[in-house]
């Protein structure tokens, strides 16, 4: 009796999911799971669970300064401006 009652103490209540990834990808996700400061299930988890949104719909329509079909911006992101795409684009090398 008494082996049975340590069993169910120590039983695992969370199912385990386990996937293959390369090296490459394996050191990816620890080095971000370490940056985030959490485990790399943690950091798994967090990023599964997410919620998932629809992408925003993007439209056409005129630019009033040069007469342009351009694309509009999504509603939920800030105007695209000459200034941020300077910031955007003085990331890359």
């Amino acid at each position: 009796m008494l082996a049975a009652e340590h069993l169910k103490y120590y039983r695992i209540t969370m199912t385990t999911i386990s996937f293959k990834v390369s090296d490459v990808e394996a050191r990816a996700i620890r080095n971000r799971a370490r940056q985030e400061r959490m485990t790399v299930s943690e950091f798994l988890r967090r990023q599964a669970m997410v919620p998932s949104r629809p992408p925003a719909r993007i439209g056409l329509r005129r630019c009033p300064q040069t007469g342009a079909t351009i694309f509009e911006g999504a509603e939920d992101l800030p105007p695209l401006t000459v200034e941020s795409t300077r910031e955007i684009l003085a990331e890359f090398p």
